[in-house]
C-alpha cells in the first residue's frame, strides 16, 4: 500500500479500534494521533485541554501531525483533527482520508464510561453529542476520500470495507 490510511471522524466511531485491526490485517504501523501528542508532551489530553484550552492542544496536534507526516501505515486522528486546514493538508499529502461514521446514540453508548473526553465533560448525553457532531458533519464529508459507517458492524467488516477501497483507490 503506498497511500497511508487517515482515519477521521467524531469520538467514538471506532477510530482506535479499526486502526488497530488495520494495522494487524495489513502488518503495517499504526500511529494514534492523540497518543503520540501524550506520549510527546508527557501529559494527558485532557490536562493539555486544562492548561492550555482547546487552541493550544490544537496547535500541538498540527505540530505531531508535521512530525509523522512521513511515516508509512494507519494514521488514526483525533477528532477535531480535520477542522483545521493545515492539518489536512499535512495529512492529503500521502494519505486517503477515511470517515467513520455513527449515529449520536451509537457513540453514546460507546463513550458513556469514558470520563477522558474533554468535550463532554458535564455533557454526557446523546442531544450534545448531536449538536457536536452537527457542527463537524460538513467539514467531515468535505475532507474525506470515502465514508465508511459502523453502526451494527464488526471491527473486521469495517477493516474489510476499507482495505477494499485502498485496494481499488490508492
Amino acid at each position: 500500500m503506498e497511500k497511508n490510511i487517515v482515519l477521521i471522524g467524531f469520538m467514538g466511531t471506532g477510530k482506535t479500534t479499526v486502526s488497530k485491526k488495520l494495522s494487524e490485517m495489513l502488518d503495517i504501523k499504526e500511529i494514534d494521533v492523540d497518543a503520540y501528542i501524550v506520549e510527546r508532551e508527557q501529559k494527558s489530553i485532557n490536562d493539555i485541554f486544562k492548561e492550555q484550552g482547546e487552541e493550544g492542544f490544537r496547535d500541538i496536534e498540527t505540530a505531531s501531525l508535521d512530525e509523522i507526516k512521513n511515516e508509512k501505515g494507519i494514521i488514526s486522528c483525533g477528532g477535531g483533527a480535520v477542522l483545521r486546514d493545515k492539518n489536512v493538508e499535512i495529512l492529503k499529502t500521502n494519505g486517503k482520508i477515511v470517515l467513520l461514521t455513527a449515529t449520536p446514540q451509537t457513540i453514546y453508548e460507546r463513550v458513556k464510561d469514558d470520563d477522558s473526553r474533554p468535550l463532554l465533560k458535564g455533557n454526557m448525553n446523546v442531544d450534545h453529542i448531536k449538536m457536536l457532531m452537527d457542527r463537524r458533519k460538513d467539514r467531515y464529508i468535505e475532507v474525506a476520500d470515502v465514508v465508511i459507517e459502523t453502526d451494527n458492524k464488526d471491527v473486521d467488516e469495517i477493516a474489510a470495507e476499507i482495505i477494499e477501497y485502498m485496494g481499488n483507490n490508492s
